[in-house]
């Protein structure tokens, strides 16, 4: 490219007889517009500022930070996955392979757990009922909570809590598996890998009981199963990944910190308040509304909802998708760095 001399003289566009700045819109669709120049002149002269000003209008400076942080982290969480991906790999490879021997600890687990009480294994199932009709009495009755979504209270709020009792259960229970098999975690033949799973295995057989539920309650409203519904299998799939991968950090943890255990239950309890279980994050502005969409709960509350009252797919959510998943994989790897490096100190402390 060769640079052209800039004279100084000002020079008139008569003295040169051409036409200046004469344009024509030669094509306008799509929101695409396209400009053609009808005179003499080469060049046009184009103000930018307004187009400029509107692009980014509504963007502070604060959210262009927040996003170029975003992706920072986004960065540095997917190098940190890739970079321990084998140690991942190597861990949930054994349970796999052991999941007949998971399957039936659990089984055992669910049994014992009841075994002195007179109901046995009924109280596994009462307990959560009675809580469902508590909840629904001083919402809908007691604050006069009206439909939601245009469906019944009773409806949107049993698709919200009972995932949330199958989370609350399962990691509350997985966290202490290591304590509760201690016999079997100074074996040195067992995998004491499977021993979250195992509890989460247990908490998993209330669960599916309490799916069916919905399914009656749904139909005793009139609301049957859709193609939406099969979406269920999938969010029960990310809340066992989700428990197991905290419980897996949490179990390694609260052996050496048994304040954790304290902490753990009053997190679930504000969680269960901070997860807009009983009522709709509608009621928030766009920021608090972002802030409680954080809590990756969030994520399986909504789409139980998605599947049985909103019909959503959850690819049509893809941004929640991929932050679950990234918050998943990122709290599964620390908990596999931290577990294999404190895995040699288990028999030490317990």
């Amino acid at each position: 490219m060769q640079a052209k001399a800039i004279s100084t003289q000002p020079v008139k566009a008569e003295d040169l007889n051409i036409k200046t700045n004469e344009v024509k819109i030669a094509q306008n669709q799509n929101q695409s517009l396209h400009i053609e120049s009808i005179g003499g002149d080469p060049y046009i002269a184009f103000n930018f500022t307004p187009i400029a000003s509107t692009i980014f209008e509504g963007f502070s400076t604060l959210h262009i930070v927040g996003n170029l942080l975003g992706s920072v982290l986004i960065a540095v969480l997917t190098a940190f996955i890739v970079r321990h991906l084998k140690k991942s790999l190597e861990l949930i490879k054994p349970i796999y392979q052991s999941r007949n021997l998971a399957l039936n600890l659990a089984k055992n687990d669910f049994k014992t757990k009841f075994a002195s009480s007179y109901l046995g294994v009924v109280w596994g199932f009462i307990t959560p009922l009675l809580t469902i009709v508590t909840y629904w009495f001083v919402f809908q009755v007691g604050l006069r909570s009206g439909d939601v979504a245009e469906v019944p209270f009773i409806l949107w709020f049993i698709a919200g809590i009972i995932p949330w009792f199958f989370f609350s259960e399962a990691f509350s229970g997985a966290t202490n598996a290591l304590i509760e098999y201690s016999y079997l975690v100074k074996k040195v033949v067992f995998r004491i890998e499977l021993l979250p799973f195992v509890k989460i295995g247990s908490a998993l057989f209330v669960h599916l009981f309490f799916i069916l539920f919905i399914f009656i309650v749904y139909g005793v409203y009139g609301y049957y199963p859709t193609v939406y519904t099969v979406q269920i299998l999938y969010y029960l799939i990310c809340t066992i990944f989700l428990v197991f991968s905290m419980s897996l950090l949490s179990a390694s943890l609260v052996l050496f910190f048994k304040d954790l255990n304290q902490i753990i239950g009053i997190v679930l309890q504000m969680g269960f308040w901070f997860t807009p279980i009983g009522w709709p994050v509608t009621m928030l502005n766009d920021f608090w509304a972002f802030i409680f969409k954080l809590n990756p709960m969030f994520y399986i509350v909504q789409g139980f909802r998605d599947s049985l009252i909103d019909h959503v797919t959850f690819y049509e959510r893809p941004y929640e998708m991929l932050y679950f998943w990234l918050f998943c994989f990122s709290v599964l790897t620390l908990g596999v760095v931290t577990f294999k490096k404190l895995k040699s100190h288990f028999s030490d402390v317990l």
